[in-house]
This record gives C-alpha cells, structure tokens and sequence, in this order.
C-alpha cells in the first residue's frame, strides 16, 4: 500500500524530481566543519571553498580583510542612490543637455519633450543627490551640472571606454 506521500508524488508530474531532490535533501550531512579558518555560524552556507580560491582569501587575510573591503551600509546606500539617479535614460541626458553650460526648464525640454510634471519629477531626483543645482533667475530656474556629477559623467566615460577595450583586445 502507498503512503498518502508517495500517490502524491506519483500523481505529481514531476514527481521524479521532487523524490529526488527530497531523497538528496534527507541524504546531506551537515558538516560542522569551519569555512575559511572561522567558525561555523547559524545560517552559514553548508558548503567547502575550493582550495584555490581558500589559499588566495588566506593570502590576503582572510575573510576578515575581505569583509574591511565592503564600505559601510550608509555608504552604500548612498551610492546607490546616485547609481539610480544615473540609470535612467533620460535623466543622462539631462546632464548631458547642461554639461557645458546652464539653461533654463524651456531649453531643457526642447530636448526632452517630455510633460511639466515628468521633468520636475526627473530634475527633482538630480537635484536631490546634488547632480545638479538649480538657480531662480526671474521668472526661470536655471540648472547646472554640478562638480560631482560633472566627475562621475566623465568617470563612467572612461570606464564604458576602457571596458570596451578590454573586450575588444581580450584582457581582463
């Protein structure tokens, strides 16, 4: 007679894999092994570093040299912040348009043609993680790139350009 468990995996169309994954599953045996010369800790992957890859962490300190690598949480949430700044198309283009010199909303969107409210919206985001300033002149607000994302325009320049030689002539 067949367990409840077995008709369902009979009826199952993939029975055959969830059996095997199940069996691989009761199988495994938890190492209590270290991994990379610390201990163990709860929710620590049950896996061994190829000894390669071990020998090169040790030479350069361990997963403690490894982890001083990782800049703080504050720093990486605002980086990647201006990462998401950069990522949108148009908002590139925007510091393209006022790279080399200030213009004001009308100029800007000659360009970008896009509707009142989606081009504040995109200004807004520059402005807010100073990649650009805007000054009331009147009756107009003219933006300016700002020095910082001046540099990071020119930084993502040169790495999209050295990237791409690196492909081109096969080194890493």
């Amino acid at each position: 007679m067949l367990t409840p468990f077995q008709i369902l995996l009979n009826q199952c169309a993939q029975g055959k894999i969830i059996y095997l994954f199940i069996s691989d599953y009761f199988e495994m045996k938890r190492k209590a092994a270290t991994c990379c010369g610390t201990p163990a800790q709860e929710g620590d992957p049950l896996t061994e570093i190829p000894e390669p890859i071990q020998r090169d962490l040790d030479a350069k300190g361990g997963l403690d040299a490894l982890r001083k690598q990782i800049p703080s949480e504050a720093a990486l949430e605002n980086r990647s912040r201006v990462y998401h700044a950069l990522a949108d198309p148009l908002r590139l283009s925007i510091l393209y348009i006022i790279r080399d010199q200030p213009l004001c909303v009308c100029v800007i969107n000659r360009f970008m043609r896009l509707s009142g409210s989606k081009l504040s919206y995109h200004l807004t985001i520059l402005k807010e993680h100073g990649l650009i300033e805007g000054e009331s002149q009147g009756n107009w607000i003219v933006y300016s790139i700002t020095d910082r994302a001046r540099n990071l325009l020119r930084c993502t320049e040169h790495a999209e350009k050295r990237a791409d030689e690196a492909c081109c002539d096969g080194t890493h």
